[in-house]
């Protein structure tokens, strides 16, 4: 009986010995699986549990009703942004699963965190530099799984859904704040304040050689400090650190014409309603990296994996240059005056690149019989294209000293709240005097886009005037780190601002009229009373024959030169002192 018992004992002994298994849902399936919400936040629970260099915690809510967490490494234990900043450390921040359909970074990150904590090499690059993961930023997409709404993609198995619990895109929602996801997200964001913000993807479009595809913060959108930055050091680091890995980078693949070598490829213009387009107005470097869908699901992983250690170790290095940069950008934008609300491509200025594609090819549908577009694997080719990544600014605005805003418009006040605006309250009724808009023009989509009928080409006419605020209404001074943020959002021109999103639109309607019959007399009276008025009429009449024909038209027109016309018609509620 005693080697019996012996053997048992060992046999407990060397069990209970036993390293923990750390591999990762991804590790442990075929290759072509991802991680679901519950494993992956369980995942980061035992890492949470096991390593005091590892804190994982609720951050906020998500449309689901699910928390949205947060998984932080700091090799000193400490987890408090304002602490670390103190500190010195650079904050590098990566967002997974905002498309939950796309869910490389989802697994890339879980290996990173493990990775840093367990090997030594790993482990000095954050002597210095923190990470701050969003396990997964749409946990209500998450939670609806399938296995066939990405209908381009070679695997995984089964993933998540693009759109949220309200069917928003979230890469949409980071100005307009619609979900609890993105509003979440603000208060976080502006808590860390990071240096470098990753979004991870995967792309829709061209067949091309490449694994991964790169986004980086446009250049021009960029402050210049940042940029020339970006554009020097640290892109030419990534884009060789890559291609030593054997993933050759290329930026992504958008294009005008029928294949990217056709015209070449255009850079993207990353607006405020998407993740880096958001950062990029609190001089935060942006990038979202774009794995290709038809390859293969691993090599998809393992790309994203090294390009987030690529990246964190190109931090790490740079580290005084990067808080110079951005040190400096901050300044500079203190002092800016004059900021773009709008850009266009600039099409005379291109760079030439190398691109690794596939021939695109003709050949009869075998649906329509018609001539159907695909890509020639068999049929690579290397050449250099041109690369459009120029903006200029279309529309520019002198930067006020103040807008004023009344307290009545809570669900921007909120917004700008959650975004770190700081904002005083007036404590008394008072008057004020400052420059106010009155939309001339614009134009709105006919259908719905992410929940709002967007105004585009928005015009507008500035006067000069007396305004009366309230007891409550806000004060909300340029001299603060969102001034930027402020002049895209409240400017109604600037492309994301909360008057193209719609927040405005009950200006938009005239709340009192007129009967003709009634007022035919009124405005007689007015004309003999006001020849100049008369005469203003005339001239009109002269210039515009439609409007010479048209009674009802000329009446309207008089009626919005007396004193009957409600003043707040088109007036846009927010005031710019100067």
């Amino acid at each position: 009986m005693l080697p019996v018992f012996l053997s048992a004992l060992l046999l407990t002994t060397a069990t209970a010995s036993a390293s923990p298994d750390w591999r990762t849902p991804f590790e442990k399936g075929n290759g072509n699986t991802t991680t679901t919400h519950a494993e992956c936040i369980s995942y980061y629970q035992q890492l949470d549990a096991a390593y005091p260099e590892i804190q994982l915690r609720e951050v906020g809510q998500t449309d689901s009703g699910r928390p949205l967490h947060e998984v932080v490494v700091s090799l000193d234990g400490d987890f408090e942004p304002t602490s670390l900043r103190a500190k010195g450390r650079r904050i590098v921040f990566i967002q997974n699963g905002i498309h939950p359909g796309e869910p490389e970074g989802i697994d890339a990150s879980m290996m990173l965190a493990r990775d840093y904590v367990q090997k030594k090499d790993l482990r000095r690059q954050l002597s210095d530099v923190v990470l701050v993961f969003i396990p997964i930023y749409n946990v209500d997409g998450s939670l609806n799984r399938n296995s066939t709404t990405r209908t381009n993609q070679n695997g995984p198995e089964s993933y998540g859904f693009r759109g949220n619990a309200r069917n928003l895109d979230l890469n949409r929602d980071y100005i307009k704040q619609d979900s609890r996801n993105a509003r979440t997200f603000a208060q976080l964001f502006q808590r860390w304040q990071p240096d470098v913000y990753v979004d991870t993807h995967t792309s829709n479009g061209a067949d091309y050689q490449y694994t991964m595809t790169l986004i980086a913060t446009q250049k021009n959108k960029l402050h210049p400090a940042l940029s020339e930055y970006m554009q020097q050091r640290l892109l030419p680091a990534l884009y060789g650190g890559m291609d030593k890995k054997k993933w050759y980078l290329t930026p992504y693949v958008d294009f005008e014409g029928r294949t990217p070598d056709a015209r070449g490829l255009v850079g993207f213009l990353e607006t405020p309603r998407y993740s880096t387009g958001y950062t990029t107005l609190f001089n935060t470097i942006g990038f979202v990296t774009e794995t290709h869908m038809l390859k293969t699901y691993t090599p998809r992983v393992r790309a994203t994996y090294d390009f987030l250690e690529l990246l964190i170790r190109q931090v790490h290095q740079d580290g005084p240059a990067i808080a110079q940069a951005r040190t400096a950008a901050a300044a500079q934008t203190q002092a800016q005056q004059q900021f773009a609300l709008g850009w266009k491509l600039d099409t005379t200025q291109a760079e030439q690149l190398t691109f690794r594609g596939y021939a695109g090819k003709l050949k009869p549908s075998e649906v329509s019989g018609l001539p159907r577009l695909y890509y020639d694997r068999q049929a690579p080719y290397t050449k250099s294209i041109p690369y459009y990544n120029t903006f200029r600014a279309t529309t520019t605005v002198q930067r006020p000293r103040a807008y004023v805003l009344p307290q009545a418009w809570g669900e921007v006040v909120e917004r700008l709240r959650l975004s770190g605006v700081q904002m005083r309250q007036l404590s008394a009724d008072t008057v004020i005097n400052g420059e106010t808009y009155y939309i001339q023009d614009y134009k709105t989509g006919p259908r719905p886009y992410e929940g709002h009928y967007l105004h585009t080409q928005v015009q507008v006419r500035t006067v000069q005037q007396p305004r009366s605020f309230l007891r409550g209404d806000y004060i909300i001074t340029l001299n603060q780190p969102a001034a930027r943020y402020l002049i895209e959002t409240l400017e109604p021109q600037a492309t994301d601002s909360f008057f193209a999103w719609g927040f405005f639109d009950s200006i938009l309607q005239q709340k009192e009229y007129f009967s003709d019959y009634v007022f035919e007399d009124v405005a007689a009276d007015l004309l003999r009373r006001r020849p100049e008025l008369r005469a203003q009429l005339e001239e009109k009449k002269k210039q515009d024959p439609a409007f010479a024909a048209s009674a009802a038209a000329q009446l309207d027109w008089v009626y919005r030169q007396s004193d009957h016309y409600e003043t707040s018609h088109l007036r846009y509620p927010v005031l710019r002192v100067l």
